[in-house]
């Protein structure tokens, strides 16, 4: 034999033996299962604020998602940035806690494929005082706190317009409204940007606060004791968020289903009356 028939044959022994060596430790790929500690097909982890959506989810979703064979685990966030983050790496296969404008704000600027899935019944964004008993008490340098996030703040923005407390520029966009927006400071208020979850908080301290709903009940207020409440648009209803990809798994379809569901208009109409409700539960009470 020549010597390089000795040489190839020597190489291709060599390779067999490596592929073994790696097939026996687990690295080759296609030559191993896959690990017993896989993710559970039919595991749902659900990311939200702690509060009304999560309680949405414990007493209405959950046990619709369980009777489909589903474990459904909640991951609660007191912030408005990580679940995004989370669900776009696969931490989550879903979060609610946000509404379209803020979806696509923050999918745009971090470049996440994050997508609606559908709406939910959605708590308002009001104006909360354990100061004052009425809005006509506000005076010049009564502090109001706000959220700092610009799609909500947009929401508290476009509120004081209303109120007459403050004028917005002619042709503003009511979604993307901003302190710079403000033509005139009516009632020369002082604004307060805050983080949304520090808002119920900040009650201690100024005169008024804008709380989002969800904060708000998390809190212990009561969305009854609100001196104003915005009449939500379409803009700002409350969804669930998947990633794009999984738009159309199966676990995003019943999740969905659930979401539409009579039996969670049931728990809706319970647990969440002065919510604002979803078009299709509308429909649904329609029939």
């Amino acid at each position: 034999m020549s010597t390089f028939h000795h040489a190839r044959r020597r190489t291709l022994v060599l390779r067999a033996l490596s592929i073994a060596v790696l097939a026996a430790a687990g690295l080759a790929t296609g030559l191993v299962s896959a690990p017993a500690s896989a993710k559970d097909p039919k595991e749902v982890v659900i990311g939200t604020s702690a509060g009304p959506y999560a309680d949405q989810i414990k007493l209405g979703i959950k046990p619709i998602l369980e009777k489909q064979g589903y474990k459904v685990k909640l991951v609660e966030f007191n912030d408005y940035i990580q679940p995004n983050f989370a669900l776009a790496e696969g931490s989550l296969d879903a979060n609610v806690f946000q509404h379209i404008i803020y979806l696509k704000k923050f999918a745009s600027e971090h470049k996440l494929a994050l997508s609606e899935l559908v709406t939910i019944p959605t708590a308002p964004i009001a104006i909360y005082s354990k100061k004052h008993k009425t809005l006509n008490e506000a005076k010049e340098g009564t502090t109001v706190a706000l959220p700092n996030d610009p799609a909500n703040q947009a929401r508290a923005l476009v509120l004081l317009d209303q109120l007459g407390w403050i004028k917005l520029r002619p042709g503003t966009d009511p979604i993307r409204a901003s302190e710079k927006d403000i033509a005139a400071n009516i009632r020369k208020i002082k604004l307060v940007p805050l983080e949304a979850a520090q808002l119920p908080r900040s009650l201690q301290d100024t005169d008024y606060s804008f709380v989002n709903g969800n904060y708000a009940l998390a809190s212990g207020l009561k969305l009854k004791d609100a001196l104003v409440t915005e009449k939500i648009s379409p803009n700002y209803i409350n969804l669930v968020a998947v990633r794009t990809a999984d738009k159309d798994k199966q676990f995003a379809k019943d999740l969905e289903a659930a979401y539409r569901s009579r039996e969670f208009l049931a728990v809706t109409n319970k647990h969440f009356a002065d919510y604002s409700k979803t078009d299709y539960q509308l429909a649904l009470e329609a029939k």
